[in-house]
């Protein structure tokens, strides 16, 4: 690859050679989900076909289930408590999620407008550099490597470990060190499974995925026994309350939070309360994460433009259903003065209502679904340090596979690093069989090494919840700065193919709503925005360094 090559082109997108081979594949890991999907949206480390690209044997009921699969992760089970921390009533709780399922509706359909008019892959960068330019695709790139991804990883650990203490009936240790050590070890564990290889980690990940819908369906069928029970018995005492039953859904209530202090919402400012809507919404938007890989299965679709808005116009608000349920559900299994004190309230909520036994089999499955979301997003994360490494973004140490340091370098090229089909041919023309026997092992160790120790640094340093806003204002302010720029481009090159074209309406109320949240976010939260100024910054210098230096090689 040319370094003129690297200056322009996408974080993960395919080189003219790669275009040429046609068999690469992108793995693909939502911030919450089990599922590492490939370019086309099929398991990774399963067979693309033939050399020349993906079969189109997929119709519409398969695309709605991998929609599905891609956007329910853990987030259903972890983000309940930061949001009702936020809003005033658990009816408000209902409506911030469906606020989110809406956004990641809207969202979704306009990823699907770009991806099937703009070729690249690599999520938003191609469609930014494409729009505004290549800074923009290189620093969406650099905030999903320093910022997003290791938030992401530190969330996961947070919340497994969180899940353990809650079956033991703990809730308010989350801050402590020992908590927070613990939480690294599960990461340190999980990053270790990963260096093993591709393979290794490919068979783990496919543990996972069934383990969260028997927990979602577990939590609501739980719900709905307690109304059956109460309207079969009316007054007979419920270990989990009856809050829901006598109390008003929509009325404002005190609210405890986790650092025993309490929320008066009557004494709230309208401005002051929009911030801490803001802050609910990305509690919300982190359990739909994922809503912006659904284009990835548009490459296997017999007629994506018709199938794939088919598939999200019914699988979102599926999710919406099943998100709404379960919320009301955990409103319905716990006291209300504690669902806003807990990080694991699907756990908090099986314990209370049938014992610690049930509690500790409801936070076996968590954990499951946890340590998947944990694997799957800790092999991306390694992966995408290595493209940014090969595209000169990062030191070459960290697209080494195979060692830690720089011993007996093994480079792949960029879309190699992220592509984990063990049948695939590297571009000497041999097979991997055939690379795999000067190393044993094909995983990004130094990349990996650099993600995990981002993570252990945002647990240290962070909370839980804190970092779930500062994940959400990384994501969304180039989320907003996507959609608009597809708003832009209706005007600015009206003849662009679009096979799929929403009705502008949707990208315009994603842009609104996303944009006012990033804004509120930021000002209801400036140290966390600072910390992400500063990052951006710093990743700026580091760009234009890299340019300053090109250009004088060249001269």
């Amino acid at each position: 690859m040319t370094l003129e090559e690297a200056e322009t082109r996408p974080l993960l997108g395919a080189s003219r050679e790669d275009t040429d081979l046609g068999s690469h594949q992108t793995p693909i890991v939502n911030n919450n989900h089990d599922t590492i999907l490939s370019e086309g949206g099929v398991p990774a480390g399963s067979s693309s076909g033939s050399g020349s690209g993906f079969s189109r044997t997929l119709g519409t009921s398969e695309a709605f289930a991998i929609v599905i699969s891609i956007v329910i992760g853990s987030g259903i089970f972890t983000s309940p408590g930061s949001i009702d921390t936020n809003v005033p009533s658990p009816g408000a709780a209902l409506v911030v999620w469906l606020v989110g399922g809406v956004l990641a509706w809207t969202g979704a359909s306009t990823m699907a407008e770009l991806g099937t008019a703009i070729p690249g892959e690599g999520g938003v960068q191609p469609y930014l550099k494409y729009i505004y330019g290549d800074i923009f695709g290189f620093l969406a790139a650099w905030t999903w490597i320093v910022a997003v991804m290791p938030a992401t990883l530190a969330i996961l650990s947070i919340v497994f470990v969180e899940s353990i203490y809650s079956a033991a009936g703990i809730t308010d240790q989350a801050d402590h060190l020992s908590h927070k050590l613990l939480s690294i070890l599960i990461l340190v564990l999980v990053s270790v499974a990963n260096s093993f290889s591709t393979k290794t980690s490919t068979r783990l990940n496919g543990f996972f995925v069934v383990t969260k819908f028997a927990t979602i369906a577990a939590v609501v069928i739980a719900g709905v026994g307690v109304v059956i029970a109460q309207a079969t018995h009316p007054g007979r005492d419920v270990d989990g309350g009856d809050d829901w039953l006598r109390r008003n859904w929509f009325a404002n209530r005190p609210t405890n939070n986790p650092d025993g202090s309490t929320t008066e919402w009557d004494r709230i400012g309208a401005w002051e309360l929009l911030g801490h809507y803001s802050t609910a919404l990305y509690g919300a938007l982190w359990a739909y994460s994922g809503w912006d890989k659904a284009i990835y299965i548009s490459a296997e679709l017999s007629a994506p433009a018709k199938q794939l808005p088919l598939a999200i116009n019914s699988a979102i608000p599926t999710i919406v259903l099943c998100f709404l349920a379960a919320n009301a559900a955990y409103y319905i299994l716990l006291p209300w003065n504690v669902v806003s004190t807990t990080d694991s309230v699907a756990v908090t909520a099986i314990t209370r209502l049938l014992g610690r036994g049930f509690g500790i089999v409801a936070a076996i499955l968590i954990c499951l679904v946890v340590a998947g979301s944990l694997l799957g997003n800790s092999f991306v994360a390694g992966r995408m340090a290595v493209a940014a490494a090969n595209q000169d973004w990062l030191p070459r140490l960290f697209a080494n596979l195979g060692h830690l340091g720089v011993k007996r370098t093994q480079v792949l090229s960029s879309s190699d690093a992220v592509n984990n089909d063990e049948n695939s041919i590297n571009d000497n023309g041999t097979s991997e069989d055939v690379a795999k026997e000067s190393t044993t092992s094909d995983a990004p160790i130094n990349a990996i090494i650099l993600t995990s120790l981002l993570a252990a640094l945002y647990i240290l340093l962070g909370s839980f919840r804190a970092l779930l806003t500062f994940n959400g204002l990384g994501e969304y302010s180039f989320f907003f700065l996507t959609v608009v720029g597809a708003v832009v481009l209706r005007f600015r090159e009206p003849g662009l193919q679009r096979p799929y074209k929403p009705f502008i309406l949707i990208p315009v109320v994603f842009a609104l709503v996303s944009g006012f949240v990033v804004i509120r976010g930021a000002i209801f939260a400036p140290l966390l925005a600072a910390v992400l100024v500063v990052l951006w910054g710093v990743g700026g210098l580091g760009y234009w360094g890299r340019r300053r230096l090109a250009s004088r090689r060249d001269s």
